[in-house]
């Protein structure tokens, strides 16, 4: 018996791979997951598709990961070219400009502000759930100088929003706004929230720890950072954190040494404190332990690596 024609065609759908189906997801993943075949795939699809905006977003976002914010700018400029109407071209055109800003000079700073501010407006007025456009708003807010349009009460009403929409996110805008106004003991509450609402956010974890560190709740901050190395013990910051708390504190000086020694075995990355934070943190707990030798040397190797650091030279001849 012949088979019909859609059974055929049902057939052959089910033989195709499942990259085959979406080929801008399948490079998504890619970017998403840091994987190295991400860049030559995306630089395929801008070939093979070049008026399809979400591949401009992705190479975009490509240029972000790499550290290219000039390129990454004229890249989502493009995709909002294709798609006007698209809230994550504007969104991620707004974190270009977010990149690119503090690359150039002031008159082209006050140049760019406005479109930064403009590209995540947009974004929010197109979709009111992009929340992730929203935290970028009320950064924004919190930031700009007036003439501008920083505005407090404008970040507060994007963080009302939030509280609404996400009460998680919403903490966290709290927070920042409360970090900015100069009420560690506020700012350390709403992270500590917003962990609480969402304790797989690492950037909330991340934030209620240092809000401990400022607010001299040291059980906390060190049950926090504790614990995220022995659940993640590849994560350098935690590691560095852990240190930073008993450098801060000047208490389990033996646990924030290893910490801190561990943090100079890892692998740094854009973004993270370099090793010569370390070396000074390591001094600091070298010298709370009453070892001078040991600290002296730390302090030297991090003055050697950054010679016009104020801070380490006066902690050096502190000892």
């Amino acid at each position: 018996m012949r088979r019909s024609l859609w059974s055929c065609v049902m057939l052959f759908s089910l033989a195709l791979p499942a990259w085959a189906a979406d080929p801008v997801a399948d490079a998504a993943a890619l970017l998403k997951a840091k994987d190295p075949r991400a860049e030559a795939t995306i630089k395929g699809l801008v070939k093979s598709q070049p008026r399809n905006p979400e591949v401009h977003i992705l190479q975009a976002r490509l240029w972000l990961q790499k550290g290219e914010a000039e390129e990454a700018v004229d890249a989502a400029e493009r995709a909002v070219d294709l798609a006007p109407d698209s809230a994550q071209a504007h969104y991620w055109l707004g974190n270009s400009y977010g990149n690119r800003i503090g690359q150039v000079g002031m008159l082209s700073q006050a140049m760019m502000a406005p479109k930064l501010r403009d590209a995540f407006e947009r974004a929010v007025q197109l979709d009111p759930d992009l929340h992730d456009a929203r935290i970028s708003l009320v950064e924004y807010y919190l930031q700009a100088p007036a003439i501008a349009g920083g505005s407090v009460d404008k970040a507060r009403a994007q963080a009302a929003e939030l509280a609404r929409r996400d009460p998680p996110r919403g903490h966290y805008a709290r927070g920042r706004i409360a970090t900015m106004e100069k009420k560690p003991a506020e700012a350390a509450q709403a992270f500590a929230a917003a962990y609480a609402a969402r304790p797989d956010n690492k950037d909330y974890r991340m934030m209620a720890g240092l809000g401990y560190q400022e607010t001299a709740q040291w059980p906390k901050a060190f049950a926090l950072f504790e614990a995220w190395t022995a659940e993640d013990p590849k994560s350098a910051m935690a590691w560095y954190q852990l240190g930073r708390t008993s450098a801060l504190s000047g208490q389990r000086l033996d646990i924030g040494a290893a910490a801190l020694k561990q943090y100079l075995t890892l692998p740094t990355v854009r973004g993270q404190p370099g090793p010569q934070h370390a070396w000074y943190r390591l001094g600091q707990v070298q010298a709370h332990a009453g070892d001078k030798a040991a600290a002296r040397a730390s302090f030297e190797r991090a003055i050697k690596a950054e010679p016009d650091n104020a801070q380490f030279k006066a902690a050096l001849a502190a000892l």
